[in-house]
């Protein structure tokens, strides 16, 4: 069987949330994005335009990646909880899922 990028992607996302190196829901990522505590952001492909012109906006203007292929469902599959917007505070993580995407 083979595993493709967006199951890697998925499968790392949850290391990292196991590991403590995620920050999920659209106040507590602005918070620490703002913070300069990012390194990578995650928004579901699915979230509301508002949502997602915001999130743009912030990461552009921090120098953060933002990562919008993946859906709520494929989210919320990865780590266990319903959201639709993740951020990551790992360099090490954020650099493994930058290259899978």
């Amino acid at each position: 069987m083979v595993i493709d990028q967006t199951q890697k992607l998925m499968n790392l996302i949850g290391l990292a949330m196991r590991a403590g190196k995620i920050i999920t829901g659209e106040e507590l990522v602005l918070k620490a994005l703002i913070a300069g505590k990012l390194k990578l952001v995650f928004i579901a492909s699915d979230a509301g335009s508002a949502t997602t012109k915001k999130l743009n906006d912030k990461t552009t203007y921090y120098h953060v990646p933002i990562h919008d292929q993946l859906s709520t469902e494929q989210l919320t599959k990865a780590i266990g909880r319903p959201r639709k917007i993740i951020g990551i505070n790992d360099a090490g993580f954020a650099k493994g899922m930058v290259k899978l995407m």
